[in-house]
């Protein structure tokens, strides 16, 4: 992983780490020394004896709390141009009593969470383009003198090259358990810089679910848990990318964050062996529906889908996508699309004669128009549906082919 610090030219990035001096914290304690007194009797130094001024019981005189030596190490004093997602390292000889403050030349102070344990201070967001900040790193609670240092530095100007950061779905959303967070980019993210993108892509599901990032292109990136969402799940995915380096000079946009939840579980499994859908609900079987699918010519495609988008009314045209002859312009109702390449689950009236017996379709689930209507009403974008048995196996990418992936392949498309 690259650390932020100093950017040079656009399309490089150096590393510059320049520590400041330490600033040395020291406490002289007075002794006390015996003079002539010929009395015999001991006499405090600084106190009376007896009463609230008296030493403890050791007779010794209380010492002075230890101011811990600290430091900002990075970014170095005065520097320029530095990274809106620069992280403030610092030393300090008692992390756990030290405290690190970041402020704007407003004086306004900067959110963030401190790792005491690595000596890190990160900003909870992106510094402005341009801007000052001043870095006060305390070695005791109250700053005494002494254990305390400051360092200010310049974030660099706004870049040009900003990367366009979108999500597919939205706030408020309601899908299926099926359905993967998608995440865009407005250029290809070169691939050493997908492990940076990564680790500032959260997603907080509710009950928790354990889940990975899979690019499927350099432009877009999924998120899918390891078995299908739990039923009423709900999602949380927050993308911090506004200042992140994305290669050649590039830099993100923005960040965004999407808030949305998990309908009931509705799956779709289809056998062309008995040429039927069956459709369970949270588990339970409700509906058995006879299908007629893709001829062997024209084959559907064996693997799990999911529910792409949905058309109430459309109209399949295939004039100029096939050879003379064999292209048509059908009317079609309660179409829902489960590949890029045209396969749908559809209302077929003219297939209901062979339906649950032979298939005539060009590679789309047809049912129906009772049946094509009863699923149009219930399904939600991102339900799944698997298709067993055809002559040709789905290829991965046509759709969104997240769960057509064993959990261990799928994995393998993280860039962590």
């Amino acid at each position: 992983m690259r650390l932020p610090g100093v950017t040079g030219p656009a399309g490089r990035r150096r590393w510059r780490t320049s520590a400041v001096a330490l600033v040395a914290a020291s406490v002289l304690l007075s002794a006390g020394c015996s003079g002539d007194d010929k009395s015999g009797s001991p006499s405090w130094q600084g106190g009376s004896q007896g009463g609230d001024a008296s030493p403890g019981a050791s007779g010794a005189p209380s010492p002075a709390p230890t101011l811990s030596t600290v430091a900002v190490t990075s970014p170095a004093a005065e520097a320029t141009g530095v990274e809106a997602i620069t992280e403030i390292k610092y030393e300090s000889e008692d992390p756990g009593n030290t405290t690190v403050e970041v402020k704007d030349a407003d004086g306004n102070e900067v959110k963030g969470t401190l790792d005491k344990d690595d000596k890190v201070f990160r900003p909870a967001k992106a510094l402005k383009w341009g801007k000052k900040y001043t870095v006060t790193v305390n070695g005791t609670p109250s700053g005494d003198k002494g254990g305390s240092t400051s360092s200010s530095f310049t974030v660099m100007k706004k870049p040009s090259k900003l990367v366009r950061v979108s999500s597919f779905l939205g706030d408020g959303q309601t899908v299926g358990v099926g359905m993967p967070m998608i995440v865009r980019f407005g250029r290809s993210v070169p691939a050493s810089y997908r492990d940076d993108v990564e680790r500032r892509m959260t997603v907080t599901a509710t009950p928790a679910q354990e889940g990975t990032w899979h690019w499927t292109s350099p432009t877009e990136v999924h998120y899918r848990p390891k078995t299908y969402w739990k039923p009423y799940t709900k999602i949380f995915y927050k993308v911090q990318l506004a200042g992140l380096p994305m290669g050649n000079g590039w830099y993100g946009r923005s960040d965004l964050t999407v808030d949305l939840k998990v309908g009931r579980s509705f799956v779709m499994t289809v056998e062309n062996r008995t040429k039927k859908m069956t459709v369970t609900q949270n588990g339970k079987v409700v509906k058995t529906i006879p299908v007629s699918l893709g001829k062997s010519s024209t084959p559907s495609s064996s693997g799990t889908m999911v529910v792409i988008e949905k058309k109430r009314h459309t109209v399949f045209d295939t004039m100029d996508e096939l050879p003379k002859g064999q292209g048509y312009r059908t009317d079609i109702d309660f179409a829902q699309r489960i590949t890029w390449s045209g396969q749908y689950i559809h209302a077929a009236p003219w297939s209901e004669g062979v339906q649950g017996r032979r298939n005539v379709s060009h590679g789309c689930v047809n049912v129906s128009m009772a049946m094509g209507k009863w699923l149009f009403e219930r399904t939600l974008m991102g339900d799944p549906i698997t298709v067993k048995g055809t002559e040709e196996k789905l290829k991965n990418g046509n759709g969104w082919t997240d769960w057509n992936m064993s959990w261990s392949e799928y994995k393998k498309g993280s860039a962590l």
